[in-house]
């Protein structure tokens, strides 16, 4: 049996910007991976403890980094499963609002892993994505429901 699923012609930026976020991923396991490598935390140890973090800047850096990582963890399955809903409607708002995260979300890590936690500000922008793509997903929501009653 097959299943024929339409979806609207500018669909496709939805699922290129969708595809960017393992590649955020990568990013941030790696800046993670390198700076426990200078900070000498070894596994399975999750976080400095915060008397190395006070002594260290490298494990502070350490902190940082893991600490940008488990954020976009926690947000990353709303975003998906948001960007690819809302784009069922509005394709395009969907794909620029998914990029836009991305984007912040580098901004956030690069400057969260700096060491100092008020640079991670510099990509404060992802909240506005992601809070777009929530109200649009929800919109789209309601507005299909609307559609069968």
């Amino acid at each position: 049996m097959s299943l024929t699923l339409a979806v609207p012609e500018n669909y496709a930026y939805v699922l290129l910007a969708v595809s960017t976020i393992p590649w955020l991923n990568v990013f941030q396991a790696f800046t993670v991976g390198r700076a426990r490598k200078r900070a000498g935390i070894a596994y399975p140890q999750a976080y400095a403890e915060k008397q190395q973090a006070a002594a260290s800047p490298d494990a502070m850096r350490f902190n940082c980094a893991q600490r940008a990582h488990a954020h976009t963890l926690e947000w990353v399955s709303q975003i998906i499963f948001s960007t690819l809903l809302a784009g069922l409607r509005y394709p395009i708002l969907a794909a620029s609002l998914g990029g836009l995260w991305v984007v912040g979300r580098v901004a956030f890590t690069l400057g969260y892993a700096t060491g100092d936690p008020a640079k991670r500000h510099r990509g404060g922008f992802h909240i506005v994505a992601a809070l777009g793509l929530c109200g649009t997903a929800t919109w789209t929501a309601i507005s299909m429901f609307r559609e069968i009653i």
